[in-house]
């Protein structure tokens, strides 16, 4: 019998789970970190190999016919492709901070199908299947209804793979319409938080697709726009980010130089 997406699902949470686990065991024991960095801002631990090391055994034992592609270990394109970020927000994990997550993204054709995103030191799960909604520990989630720039919470995530002047821009335009402006520095985590309606908006000049395969689904899931995010070679290169309520969502694109009639809902 052929594997359904509901299979995969099961398996995606428990092996969020087991990596869980595994990096909070790093986690509270910062001796065993071994902090790099691999470019200015950009940070290691021991953590993030040993998580996906976990996690792409995982997948080859249990569905040898699919593809994998890891932040740190790499990979190619395949049909049926799982996308993992195993420590979203390294810099916050390696500080101590609450706000990191494990981010299992599945892609089939290039499309996102399903998405976990495990926050172990908050204790949530953000969860989604394509046609079947978002959930937050298996309760279902929504996007706000704001749809006034005076009323909104937006986040912008920053890359040093863009200038510093363009960030600066973005946040200034931004709360020029009236909007307040946070960063928290997990781009999966901040799709999560449109998706559940902590914020109205997430902006990001630049992030990888590790950073946003499984978020994508959550967000549309709950009823979030986004940019085609995965077009031309976004899977390898990176591409930008909106993802918004749908009012507000037009206004971001707007400010992101991005063309309104190409945002999204995922269908």
């Amino acid at each position: 019998m052929a594997a359904s997406s509901s299979d995969r699902m099961r398996f995606a949470l428990s092996i969020a789970e087991e990596a869980a686990g595994l990096a909070l065991g790093y986690y509270g024991d910062r001796a065993r970190l071994g902090v790099t960095m691999k470019g200015a801002q950009d940070w290691l631990t021991e953590a993030d190999g040993a998580v996906e090391k976990l996690l792409r055994k995982r997948v080859a034992d249990a569905w040898p016919g699919d593809g994998f592609l890891g932040e740190e270990g790499g990979g190619k394109s395949a049909d049926r492709l799982w996308v993992v970020d195993p420590i979203d927000g390294t810099a916050n994990f390696a500080r101590g901070d609450l706000l990191w997550c494990i981010s299992i993204g599945y892609l089939e054709r290039g499309r996102p199908l399903l998405g976990v995103i495990r926050a172990p030191v908050i204790e949530e799960t953000f969860a989604a299947e394509r046609g079947k909604g978002a959930t937050r520990n298996g309760m279902p989630i929504r996007v706000a209804d704001t749809a006034d720039m005076r009323m909104a919470a937006i986040e912008a995530g920053w890359s040093t793979r863009r200038p510093f002047d363009d960030y600066v821009q973005l946040v200034n335009r931004a709360m020029a319409m009236g909007a307040s402006v946070k960063r928290s520095a997990s781009g999966a985590l901040g799709l999560c938080w449109v998706a559940c309606g902590r914020t109205d908006g997430y902006l990001e000049r630049h992030i990888n697709s590790w950073d946003v395969a499984a978020g994508l689904v959550i967000a549309h899931e709950a009823g979030a726009v986004t940019n085609d995010f995965f077009t031309g070679t976004a899977l390898e290169t990176g591409n930008p980010i909106l993802c918004a309520t749908p009012a507000i969502a037009p206004v971001l694109a707007g400010l992101m130089g991005l063309d309104p009639a190409k945002l999204t809902n995922g269908d």
